[in-house]
């Protein structure tokens, strides 16, 4: 996991807050660091801070302190925390860490003793206390009135909803569980309360995120549906915007997800953690998957909604992953002919089981699965996209210059997939805009086409 995009990082600038500080105001700046989950974490105390007649400082040396929210879930996240963290000290001085990595305040003292306090992930109330003891609030109840949207992070056409908290598998290479705890779901009326509301404030594309999205209910014990999350997307479905189901495990009931997305209520796109595919590494993993009921699950949902895109990440290089599992692995790429893909190369976290499994693979035969793996992922994008050429699809509206209009398809999620760039017809276009574009030309991972 590495910190958001430039673009998205708060300490880099473009929180949306109406209005302007007023004289004597406290401001608080923020860096925001990890998964799309974080970044959420990060519009609430914001949003929270706001209401209590903060403002927001784009930069370190207009800010009387800086939060900054951190990754702990690999050891080369952490390590960038700690990066954020000592050059927020270096620029500013007052400094408040939050996040996953808060929640071992140890490892964060004992390379930087002078942070001003250290508070856990989603802690808000024991965020709201650091930075009033740091920067007492001087609220002004005339002025300080809190938008109806909050406060987002992102660009207005699209928002981040996250639905639960925490997870209740037992991955031996994770520790989120250990971090954020069991699962626990938020109320049904709450999320679409939310949602409505960044609706009706412009948001065009919902971005449905948790830990694991389809057990979104299962905690509840009085609950009147088996998969909540059905129910859930259904109504999200009905307010008119893109919704978007980001870190589903294919658990059965998710084919009932499938006719949503082919009635156009919900995007057909899935993001699905598959991790890898040989069962023997997925033991060793604990995942809860076996590589050929996903295959075909893969079949069934295709056959309900041949438009659907779906994406995936994996880990090569896992402890005890041989050549042959490996190979597997890309034999299974092959037949799962998955749109989207992501690889990383194994790392040990500090806490997680995996640590102590026999037969750790060397360095470079990680790097060197990884490119075969990017290789193989790459050559099966570049065909799908080909076969897009001539065709028209919907896009939605990311950024508009002047020579060019940078939108995404339905099958592209931010910062994560492809773009569709349009170079003809982009005139008068807006961020948030959809269009209908017919595909010109493609590329390994990008389209170009014109305006329809």
């Amino acid at each position: 996991m590495s910190q958001n995009p430039p673009d998205l990082r708060p300490d880099l600038a473009r929180a949306q807050v109406q209005g302007s500080s007023r004289p004597g105001q406290p401001t608080i700046g923020m860096v925001s660091l990890g998964c799309p989950k974080a970044l959420v974490d990060s519009e609430r105390i914001l949003t929270r801070l706001r209401a209590e007649g903060y403002g927001i400082s784009p930069d370190y040396h207009g800010a009387d302190a800086v939060i900054v929210n951190t990754c702990g879930f690999l050891d080369s996240a952490k390590a960038e925390s700690l990066e954020a963290i000592g050059e927020a000290l270096d620029r500013n001085g007052r400094v408040i860490v939050t996040g996953c990595l808060g929640a071992e305040p140890e490892f964060i003292t004992g390379t930087h003793p002078k942070v001003l306090a250290v508070t856990g992930p989603h802690q808000y109330e024991q965020v709201l206390d650091a930075v009033h003891g740091a920067v007492p609030p001087s609220p002004d109840p005339f002025v300080d009135l809190l938008p109806a949207s909050g406060v987002s992070l992102t660009p207005r056409h699209y928002s981040y909803l996250k639905i639960s908290e925490g997870c209740n598998h037992k991955c031996k290479f994770c520790i989120i569980p250990d971090m954020r705890g069991r699962l626990a779901s938020r109320p049904h009326k709450a999320v679409m309360r939310e949602a409505e509301k960044l609706v009706e404030a412009g948001v065009r594309e919902l971005l449905v995120i948790s830990q694991d999205t389809s057990a979104y209910g299962t905690d509840w014990k009085d609950r009147e549906s088996k998969a909540p999350i059905i129910d859930l997307a259904r109504d999200l479905g009905s307010l008119g915007a893109w919704v978007r189901m980001h870190y589903v495990y294919p658990y059965p009931h998710v084919r009932e997800m499938i006719p949503l997305m082919a009635d156009g209520g919900v995007l057909p796109y899935l993001d699905i953690p598959f991790q890898h595919a040989h069962p023997d590494v997925l033991k060793r993993m604990a995942r809860p998957a076996a590589s050929a009921r996903t295959l075909d699950e893969i079949a069934a949902w295709r056959a309900a909604c041949p438009e659907i895109t779906l994406r995936s990440t994996f880990i090569v290089g896992y402890p005890g992953e041989t050549e042959a599992e490996f190979q597997y692995l890309l034999d299974w790429l092959d037949e799962a002919q998955l749109d989207r893909v992501g690889c990383f190369q194994y790392e040990n976290v500090a806490g997680a089981r995996s640590n102590t499994l026999p037969d750790h693979v060397a360095p470079e035969v990680k790097e060197e699965r990884w490119a075969r793996f990017m290789e193989k992922a790459q050559a099966i994008s570049e065909a799908k996209l080909a076969a897009k050429v001539g065709t028209e699809i919907d896009a939605i509206v990311d950024l508009v210059e002047d020579d060019a209009a940078t939108c995404r398809t339905k099958a592209d999620a931010p910062e994560i997939d492809g773009c569709l760039f349009v170079d003809a017809g982009h005139e008068g276009l807006s961020p948030g805009d959809i269009i209908r574009v017919k595909v010109d030309e493609a590329g390994e991972y990008d389209l170009w086409g014109s305006r329809v």
